[in-house]
């Protein structure tokens, strides 16, 4: 396959090999970033983000991966990764253009790692070399790298978890187009472990095409144009499986609705074992959704068109839970004055959904096992047996394990249960998914109570993604409707609207780290910040009155305080950058190190 774009040959040289098994003990060490950051500019008069001669586009890692997501439904795997790893591919090869413009008087080492520092620059994620050996004049290349919170790998997850095959393709077109363009031979990388797969990090290796041999040709199609048309019809006439659920009506029946991986996982394993008979066993604690994952399992099963029953075992007194599960005959205890069937014969065919099993007496927990594994029950009071044909889903908040160690859950029917545990996350650890739900509640209870809110104000979203929501989803479902009762018509819903039980949540302000995290700020770091700031603003002050030869302020500052001030400032500009600071005041990195040390500040840097 041939590059396109051809360019001047690259100067001739040799990058020195980082040996494998080298990496914990001395990482190959890149040039500072400021060049390509100095490259880089947003034009707010006429809507344009410049990368040198390049117009970029600031897009959402969530759109990005909603798009690849869509690709995948409709056109299939292999095109999709077919249309991502050209994408790649041409975004690697102007990169690596890039790369002799700005590095054309640098070493092949320096003017050779642009490609894994545009990765960082770019959001794409960080990437590590483990061994490079490249010599441009002799045509040999090897790389190797591990590559670590990769875009792609997370958008991978959010919708279709972990799988079999390596999803990183737009980063492996990027690695094989900038490798190719850099030396003027095909280079193909592979990624031999990727987070899609189950492992920690994605390792990439790249070597010359044809030293790969046979192993390239299933590679090297996903980078020709038109490889899968033949397959194009096929694929946009198949139906399409649908990650995200969404309800129907707002006010119809409840479906799972959420967008976090941790939702998607769930659905993963709900639509893998929907089509089967195995009995499921929901984990989460309560208000997490059991009932609702469970309706849409029965939904997708063969039995969507029989009965779900549902049973809160919790709710039914000990006495009556046996006639409630199994049926009475008539005069079976004073008050039977007639038979009736349970639960298991009105689910016959169809779908039982047990919540809060734990709760069961010990005799019910008996005969329920009889029920799983003869598939037969019997009245209360009877000495028939009657066959059933029922799935049965349980569901519950406790550690069943706990409850067998306790002696208060036979172990045998816990086995019986656990054939396919589900355990589902609670909502704290699932915030993506509470503005979906936010919206979601909102239009189901307008519908319901004929209100016409329009929505959240700015106070009411930060005080729902700050709530700690203890009762989970249907914590926040009995919350948003108070708010929709409460609020005024046509108007938005306010934080009062809703806290007005006796909720006690915190309000958390946050600020970015010099690592680039959001971390959260308390009132003694703002406090701390601030006494810092009006430090500095007060030595810059003398400083300057200093160099007007104003003697006002003359005798009471020190060379200690000005030079401090400028350190501090040197590493404000630099953002927090050592190295980077120590070349704007003229100075060693080392020289910088020990100065910020003595002072302080080197720890406000970490």
């Amino acid at each position: 396959m041939k590059t396109a774009g051809r360019t001047p040959p690259l100067p001739r040289g040799h990058l020195p090999v980082v040996q494998p098994g080298t990496l914990e003990k001395e990482k190959l060490t890149f040039p500072d970033l400021a060049d390509l950051m100095g490259r880089l500019h947003f034009s707010t008069t006429d809507g344009r983000i410049w990368l040198d001669d390049q117009r970029m586009l600031l897009v959402h890692a969530k759109a990005l991966g909603m798009l690849r997501r869509e690709m995948i439904e409709l056109l299939g795997v292999d095109m999709a990764r077919g249309f991502m790893t050209r994408m790649g591919y041409h975004a690697g090869v102007t990169d690596a253009q890039l790369a002799r413009k700005v590095r054309a008087r640098t070493s092949i080492q320096d003017m050779f790692v642009v490609g894994p520092q545009m990765h960082c620059l770019e959001g794409i994620g960080i990437s590590e070399a483990v061994r490079i050996d490249c010599d441009v004049e002799k045509g040999t290349h090897y790389g190797e790298f591990i590559w670590t919170s990769p875009v792609e790998d997370e958008e991978h997850i959010r919708h279709f978890s972990i799988g079999t095959e390596p999803a990183c393709w737009m980063q492996i077109g990027y690695a094989s187009g900038f490798s190719s363009e850099f030396m003027g031979r095909q280079v193909l990388y592979r990624e031999v472990e990727c987070q899609s797969m189950g492992h920690q990090v994605c390792r990439i290796v790249g070597k010359l095409v044809e030293e790969w041999g046979s192993e390239a040709d299933d590679d090297l199609r996903f980078m020709m144009p038109g490889a899968f048309d033949d397959g194009l019809a096929q694929n946009l006439a198949r139906p399409h499986c649908k990650l995200i659920s969404t309800p129907d009506s707002p006010d119809g029946p409840n479906h799972p609705v959420g967008i976090s991986p941790s939702f998607n996982s769930v659905m993963h394993m709900v639509r893998r074992v929907a089509p089967t008979q195995a009995t499921v066993l929901f984990l989460g604690e309560s208000g997490v959704g059991k009932e609702v994952f469970s309706r849409t399992l029965h939904r997708l099963s063969s039995r969507a068109d029989k009965p779900f029953v549902a049973v809160n075992c919790a709710a039914i007194p000990e006495q009556l839970i046996e006639s409630e599960l199994f049926g009475v005959e008539r005069g079976a205890f004073t008050g039977a004055l007639q038979s009736r069937q349970g639960r298991f014969e009105r689910a016959h065919g169809g779908t039982l959904f047990l919540d809060e099993i734990g709760t069961l007496t010990a005799s019910a927990q008996g005969k329920l096992l009889r029920a799983l594994q003869e598939g037969e029950i019997e009245r209360l009071g009877d000495s028939q047996t009657r066959k059933v044909d029922v799935r049965v889903i349980a569901a519950t908040n406790v550690d069943l394990r706990d409850e067998v160690a306790a002696g208060r859950f036979r172990e045998d029917l816990f086995f019986r249960l656990n054939v396919f545990p589900v355990r589902i996350t609670p909502l704290r650890e699932r915030r993506e998914d509470i503005p979906l739900l936010m919206t979601h509640f909102l239009s189901k209870f307008n519908l319901r109570h004929g209100r016409r809110l329009t929505g959240f104000t700015q106070r009411a979203v930060d005080a729902m993604l700050s709530y700690d929501w203890p009762g989970n989803i249907r914590e926040m479902e009995n919350v948003i409707e108070r708010g929709v009762i409460l609020a005024p018509d046509d108007g938005a819903i306010d934080s009062p609207h809703l806290f007005t039980s006796g909720e006690r949540f915190t309000e958390q302000r946050f600020s970015i780290n010099q690592d680039g995290k959001l971390v959260p700020v308390n009132a003694a770091s703002l406090v701390a910040d601030a006494s810092k700031e009006r430090e500095i603003e007060r030595v810059t002050r003398r400083v300057n009155n200093l160099l007007l030869n104003d003697s006002e302020d003359c005798d009471n500052v020190s060379l200690d305080e000005i030079e401090t001030v400028l350190l501090r400032r040197a590493v404000e500009r630099a953002q927090g950058n050592v190295a980077a600071a120590a070349r704007l005041l003229g100075i060693t990195r080392p020289q910088m190190v020990y100065r910020l040390k003595s002072r302080g500040i080197l720890n406000e840097c970490d």
